[in-house]
């Protein structure tokens, strides 16, 4: 089989080395794809990852067999529906089912409507509506959220009321907004792969969203993540999969919103147990990058069952061991930052030990990678557990160099110490 990645982040790089270990996969395709996919398979820069046709005329041309997209703002935006109307095998969630990701306000009615655990919360359109409400909750920690994709950067956590004001006034001049409950806990990472009628759950991971040490400063699109979560225990696992999953796939089906890919839970683990904070309907990033090396299975069988509604008879099972990414960024993320920066450093990969996974970078006329994003490479430790995974990743983080790049020096540390407990 031939197959074709739709993306150009750390996450599809991911997808690509994954498919090009397959003993069914023939050819890796991506587009726009990056630097490093362009050492996996071709890659079509020019190629709008929004515009069905052209990604459709790119897998006619070369005879690829499905399209597996990558990131969520295609999904939104519909090209799952616009390949398939064209007979295309697409894995990712049409229009309709994406919602649950691209729209908060959908994703908490369908919550609220299938009472599956989560945040008590209020949608608001209207901006003197939503200070009556934020000046009469005063002084009490709440959660303001855009309602449309944020690239994880739409959410502010605050007790300051003149904080969250500014921030939701920003918001509603685009976009409505949800007012939620300030959930305390810590967060988990649950993926399941989906054929459309069955499903299977892959390992727990878990990311670390704000920018500094210690999860301080703003939110990000996830500066690092592990797995598996060691603190995800046989008990924990069972409430999520019968409180959580099953309720969702049991609300999707009964609302026709099932599909062939992935549904990511972006969960809190609260002392009252697991509720959802939010879907995804693609892979995370940065889970992807310590997820994907850590199947045991060939991920093109899988794409295959997945693509012929066979998932429910393959066995995939996780590998021994942990992982552990950590994402480098350029100066400025998560706010302005430059592009086109010429990098140095980048280590050799291991693929047993030590993985890199490029974002959104491209190479010059003489060869010289160049940074095109504001998380720019995901370097990936592999090792017997989260401590040896967290020792290789860091050595050789250190290595890639870029004006202005830096890194979280605090991973998975929560986990290594043991000072968080389940």
């Amino acid at each position: 089989m031939k197959a074709f990645v739709v993306g150009s982040g750390a996450r599809e790089h991911a997808l690509c080395w994954l498919l090009s270990k397959s003993a069914c996969i023939d050819k890796v395709y991506a587009a726009p794809g990056n630097a490093g996919i362009a050492g996996l398979g071709q890659c079509f820069p020019d190629i709008n990852p929004m515009d069905s046709n052209a990604v459709a005329a790119s897998v006619r041309s070369y005879g690829a067999d499905f399209v597996f997209i990558g990131p969520e703002a295609p999904c939104a935006a519909g090209l799952a529906d616009g390949l398939a109307a064209q007979g295309i095998s697409v894995i990712g969630p049409p229009q309709a089912s994406a919602r649950l990701e691209s729209s908060k306000a959908f994703s908490k009615s369908f919550l609220f409507r299938h009472t599956i655990p989560t945040a008590d919360a209020r949608t608001f359109s209207s901006f003197p509506e939503f200070e009556e409400y934020i000046r009469r909750r005063g002084g009490e920690k709440l959660v303001v959220k855009q309602s449309g994709l944020a690239a994880g950067k739409g959410v502010r956590e605050s007790d300051d009321t003149a904080e969250l004001i500014g921030f939701g006034r920003r918001i509603l001049t685009r976009d409505s907004l949800l007012v939620e409950e300030y959930l305390t806990g810590w967060e988990v990472s649950v993926f399941a792969l989906s054929d459309g009628l069955d499903y299977k759950l892959l390992p727990a991971c878990t990311d670390f969203k704000k920018a500094h040490d210690g999860d301080l400063g703003p939110n990000t699109g996830g500066m690092g993540s592990v797995c598996p979560v060691p603190t995800v225990d046989h008990d924990l696992w069972g409430r999520i999969t019968r409180e959580i999953v099953e309720p969702t796939f049991r609300g999707m089906n009964a609302d026709g919103l099932n599909y062939k890919g992935v549904l990511y839970f972006g969960l809190m683990i609260t002392v009252h147990g697991p509720k959802v904070l939010e879907y995804n309907i693609r892979f995370g990033d940065p889970e992807a990058q310590v997820l994907l090396p850590m199947i045991d299975a060939d991920f093109g069988e899988v794409c295959r069952a997945m693509l012929e509604q066979k998932l429910g008879a393959l066995d995939i099972r996780p590998k021994p061991g942990a992982a552990l990414g950590v994402v480098v960024a350029a100066d400025g993320y998560p706010g302005f930052y430059a592009k086109g920066i010429p990098v140095t450093g980048l280590p050799r990969t291991d693929e047993e030990r030590l993985l890199v996974f490029h974002a959104s970078t491209g190479s010059d006329a003489a060869g010289v990678v160049r940074t095109g994003g504001g998380r720019c490479f995901t370097v990936v430790g592999r090792g017997d557990d989260l401590a040896q995974a967290s020792e290789i990743a860091y050595r050789y983080t250190s290595q890639v160099k870029f004006k202005g790049a830096w890194f979280r020096s605090d991973i998975g540390k929560i986990f290594i110490k043991g000072d968080l407990k389940s």
